[in-house]
């Protein structure tokens, strides 16, 4: 089947399918290859920050790594530092006397946390959404050509191939299409979810070990003083 025909003779709903089939795929993989793309700079990046910032000599060096790193851990250090920051200098303002840093830190934490894992999950709901519908919008396409094929029978009053071969075969294409749309969508969603599944686990890890070194910082400094 030549699409070109099905873009030059058919019909504007069966145009309209595919032009949709074909929108629904070149964002889904722009999508695809973007969150690659991401993903593989992460974990790159991970193991290096990781060792760089855990052997790091004080805390002053240890943000000078987060602020030129783009993983979500050096996005969470810088977070929890600049809370510790800012609870130390309003420790004797109603910020300090309504929370203690413990509950300051794991509120900052948590919500730097989120927002990495937000970060994270753009794009997979599209993802799922084009993984869910283009079977049935090429399904849509399929039963578009047999009515064409149908119509064609009846204005015609011949059953012969040549009279259905042409709907047929666009309405074959359309169901092809719908599932060469949805099928690399839903592998890309299942293991960008399970990517994003690791990463958010190795978070959670970090910011507890980060806030106990944020409480241990803060009181070795208090005892300083």
């Amino acid at each position: 089947m030549d699409l070109a025909l099905i873009w030059n003779s058919g019909d504007p709903v069966l145009v309209s399918v595919f032009g949709l089939l074909l929108l629904m795929s070149v964002v889904s993989w722009c999508l695809i290859l973007l969150r690659s793309s991401l993903l593989l700079r992460i974990k790159r990046g991970q193991k290096r920050f990781l060792a760089s910032f855990w052997t790091a000599s004080d805390w002053d060096e240890a943000t000078g790594l987060a602020a030129h790193a783009i993983v979500p851990e050096a996005k969470l250090a810088r977070a929890g530092w600049e809370g510790l920051s800012h609870y130390r200098s309003n420790a004797g303002k109603g910020l300090g006397l309504a929370v203690s840093l413990d509950d300051y830190l794991v509120r900052t934490l948590r919500t730097r946390l989120s927002q990495e894992n937000a970060r994270l999950e753009l794009g997979l709901s599209w993802l799922a959404t084009v993984g869910s519908i283009s079977p049935f919008v090429g399904l849509f396409g399929t039963v578009w050509g047999i009515y064409h094929a149908l119509v064609a029978i009846a204005t015609k009053g011949d059953a012969s191939l040549a009279t259905v071969a042409g709907p047929i075969g666009e309405a074959l294409v359309a169901t092809a299409a719908g599932l060469a749309v949805a099928i690399p969508a839903v592998v890309a969603y299942n293991a960008f979810v399970r990517a994003n599944r690791v990463i958010a686990q190795g978070l959670d890890g970090f910011a507890h070990d980060l806030h106990a070194q944020l409480l241990t910082a803060a009181a070795v400094e208090k005892e300083g003083k």
